[in-house]
């Protein structure tokens, strides 16, 4: 039986809700996946690929990046076809799930940074080790489809009816932009649901070389980190990682490709692990102040412009970042706070964070930088609703039995 065939079963969308509920998704979405289900709205989605019909095109999208002013693109599905897809991702991660080697950690059931993390150290040697860091430039939307269709077969082409139909979205060179309809290269898409299982797959074989090799290597979708004994040693290994690449149609990202000595500790996926302990990247954290304070600069000009009470201006961005760090903002298996609370081991990446945001919210209703700003007490920024993130991660730490 093709896989196909579970999209139209009720059994399978039930147990995709409740998977679902048990992730920190947002209310909104499982509210609309709910109805999703009791209204059958899968059915003529399911109908429409399994007798061949021509699925609807992707709509490109060019956005900034998180934390960034950096745009990059991504891609969607109406939303019907979008969550048949997301219903298939979840089949194909599990069915598939034996492919892929221990050092792949990006969208596997039960596994996630917290792992990568916890594998890397167990290797005793780490600290005295030279390591490696690289990030795969624009990899979801750089994968040449010809050489990927192949690797696709190999993995699912027992699955015929399944294998045709990821063939023909892949192949697919139409694209929506700006209401247009427009034809160019655009990868696995970034955005769309199957990608994840895709930018697993399609380098499937540089994570085995590793694995063989028994490197201490960890790869999260397009995030690399690895680890040798000597300069030497880790320059041969990264030249492996680049051939790889290279022989796949795609390159490293310079920006991002690091290597680290020994004493320098190593960061990866956000994460800083130094001496015995695991914190928020000193990266991230300059990312989220900065983030942080353009939206300060953007809440005080609105409320000059609309003659705004401070507080009001204040609670505002309370509610952003309350949003963006302790609850999720779209249709992700991850808040920012669990990213970072199930792994750090130290409370002071937070505490920059949550001095950096008081000090944003003082200068918002007080409209002072200098020592007048601590007028407004602590208390008064608890009453706008203003959560610390250190009080959250040991509350956290203690829901987990910690």
């Amino acid at each position: 039986m093709t896989l196909l065939n579970l999209l139209s079963d009720a059994e399978t969308w039930e147990k995709f809700y409740k998977y679902k509920l048990s992730l920190a998704c947002p209310k909104d979405f499982l509210k609309e996946l709910r109805s999703f289900i009791d209204e059958k709205a899968y059915i003529h989605v399911c109908q429409n690929i399994l007798s061949g019909k021509a699925f609807p095109l992707a709509h490109k999208s060019v956005i900034s990046k998180q934390s960034s002013l950096k745009k990059r693109t991504v891609y969607t599905y109406p939303k019907a076809e979008n969550i048949v897809l997301k219903l298939l991702t979840y089949l194909l991660l599990r069915k598939y799930d034996y492919l892929f080697s221990d050092n792949l950690f990006s969208f596997r059931p039960g596994l996630g940074a917290m792992d990568a993390i916890r594998m890397l150290k167990k290797n005793k040697n780490l600290k005295d080790m030279y390591s490696y860091k690289v990030d795969v430039s624009n990899y979801f939307n750089s994968v040449p489809i010809d050489e990927f269709l192949p690797v696709l077969y190999d993995a699912v082409g027992e699955d015929r009816e399944l294998y045709e139909f990821l063939c023909k979205l892949l192949s697919e060179e139409r694209t929506i932009f700006n209401g247009v309809e427009t034809i160019e290269e655009k990868g696995i898409m970034a955005g769309t649901p199957l990608a994840c299982f895709y930018a697993n797959l399609y380098l499937k074989d540089l994570d085995e070389k590793f694995s063989k090799l028994n490197v201490s290597y960890a790869r999260y979708s397009d995030d690399i980190i690895l680890f040798a004994e000597s300069k030497e040693k880790l320059s041969e290994y990264a030249d492996i990682v680049r051939d790889t690449l290279f022989k796949k149609g795609l390159s490293v990202n310079p920006d991002k490709e690091v290597f680290f000595d020994p004493v320098d500790g190593f960061t990866f996926l956000g994460f800083s692990v130094k001496g015995g302990k695991i914190d928020i990247s000193p990266v991230s954290v300059y990312k989220l102040k900065k983030k942080m304070y353009r939206k300060t600069r953007a809440l005080k000009r609105w409320q000059k412009r609309g003659e705004i009470e401070p507080e009001r201006a204040a609670a505002a961005f309370i509610r952003i970042f309350n949003r963006k760090l302790l609850e999720s903002t779209g249709d992700s298996d991850l808040t920012w706070s669990y990213w970072f609370f199930s792994t750090i081991t130290t409370s002071e990446g937070l505490h920059e964070i949550d001095i950096y945001a008081q000090e944003c919210l003082r200068y918002l209703i007080s409209d002072k930088r200098t020592k007048a700003r601590y007028n407004v007490r602590y208390e008064d920024l608890k009453a706008l609703g203003y959560k610390s993130l250190v009080h959250a991660y040991y509350d956290f730490r203690k829901e987990k039995g910690d």
